[in-house]
């Protein structure tokens, strides 16, 4: 809410007489503001109103209000001057209801001086605004500049607010550029403004302009790099994005899991899974990210892609112990597998079995290639047989049998 700061110089010179406005050779010329004339009130409401505003100078602003109210003017200038009085110190009062009724008695009857005119449209328009009227305050902004002859970047600023609750876009633009286009300095409640409205219009391509307009305006304004990272994401311009998202991780703005992960996929996704995969670990050593199931297997499908079998092993690992999830253990076998680890993929790949929620056949065929590893034919021969009774691994399976069986021959292994 706007106060009226010129209320107690305003109410001393009504009270200590009037002022003519100096004659002008072209009246026809002049603001209406400036064509507007001031006077005193009348004798009778002078009392009243002296007597208010001394109440009101020692903080009593309840009995200032009382004093008003005991007036009784008659003339029309002074019931004006009265209502807008009150209506300022209802609205210090926060009593804003009340303020609206009486500062609208001020507005409507149009007859006050021009500077407390325009300063009670100015007020009754702000408290508007706030009391959620959107569409009742617009034209008393429009009228606030046509009265003043001034056009205020963030009167537009306030117009933008009701059409945005009113949900009028193109009008929210319309008063926004208006409001850029006067602003002496940028204006990033402006901007911010233009681009919800472009948001809401679904029209992202225009919003990633004006945020990369903001940008460089306001470097120092993360959620602005992050908005213009998502903006590019959302239109599929993935280099931009990522580009974005790791200016913004360089200058300390990306500050939530979120965007570290989104940060790490879109590395991983761009050829640089092993960046992706120590930046990610590093945030979850720091606690920003929690690990758990999921972030630990993100975790481990970085360095997986990577190809850092080593760490995506164990990752797939601790994954897997969170929830018991025996896909997971699977995964971290075969990668043990792969680098030879076969003594420690068998324990792994039983607690596969006996986790569940994975193909037996599987799990089984991995076991005979984890024991041909370790030469423990015969257990490499069983496994084996129990992956040839599901059908996902029968072929293979069979396929080996044949294999294992000249290895057991050539080592004088029964089986």
């Amino acid at each position: 809410m706007q106060k009226v700061n010129t209320l107690a110089a305003a109410l001393l010179f009504a009270i200590g007489g009037s002022l003519t406005m100096a004659p002008v050779a072209n009246a026809a010329e002049k603001c209406p503001i400036e064509k507007r004339q001031s006077k005193a009130v009348g004798q009778s409401s002078a009392k009243k109103v002296q007597k208010s505003f001394e109440a009101y100078q020692e903080g009593n602003i309840d009995e200032a209000i009382a004093v008003l109210l005991e007036a009784s003017p008659r003339d029309d200038f002074d019931k004006a001057y009265i209502a807008r009085m009150l209506g300022n110190f209802y609205a210090e009062k926060n009593q804003m209801g009340t303020a609206i009724k009486y500062l609208k008695q001020a507005v409507d009857a149009d007859i006050l001086g021009g500077t407390d005119h325009g300063a009670t449209l100015r007020l009754y328009a702000d408290l508007l605004i706030q009391e959620k009227k959107f569409k009742e305050s617009i034209p008393y902004y429009y009228e606030w500049m046509k009265f003043t002859c001034k056009e205020d970047a963030q009167v537009y600023r306030r117009i933008g607010i009701a059409y945005s609750e009113l949900k009028e876009w193109d009008k929210v633009l319309g008063v926004v550029d208006k409001g850029l286009a006067i602003s002496t300095k940028p204006d990033k409640g402006l901007y911010q403004m233009k681009l919800t409205a472009y948001f809401n219009k679904k029209d992202y391509k225009n919003a990633i302009k004006v945020l990369e307009t903001m940008v460089p305006l306001f470097q120092q304004d993360g959620r602005l790099w992050v908005q213009l990272a998502q903006f590019y994401l959302m239109t599929e311009s993935y280099e931009k994005s990522l580009a974005t998202y790791h200016l913004a991780y360089m200058n300390g703005f990306l500050e939530t899991a979120a965007n570290i992960t989104r940060l790490s996929q879109l590395l991983a996704q761009n050829g640089s899974p092993y960046r992706a995969a120590k930046i990610y670990e590093k945030h979850m050593k720091s606690g920003l990210i929690k690990e758990d199931e999921k972030t630990l297997s993100i975790l481990g499908g970085f360095y997986h892609n990577a190809k850092e079998l080593k760490e995506a092993a164990e990752y797939y690992g601790k994954a897997a112990d969170v929830n018991n999830d025996g896909k997971l253990y699977l995964k971290q076998a075969r990668l043990l597998t792969l680098r030879e680890q076969h003594k420690a993929a068998i324990p792994v790949l039983k607690k596969a079995l006996a986790a569940g929620g994975v193909s037996e056949g599987e799990v089984e065929f991995e076991l005979a290639l984890a024991y041909l590893g370790t030469k423990q034919y015969k257990a490499a021969y069983n496994a084996c047989l129990k992956a040839a009774k599901d059908e996902k691994t029968k072929r293979t399976a069979n396929s080996y049998l044949a294999y294992i069986k000249e290895k057991a021959r050539i080592y004088n292994v029964a089986l």
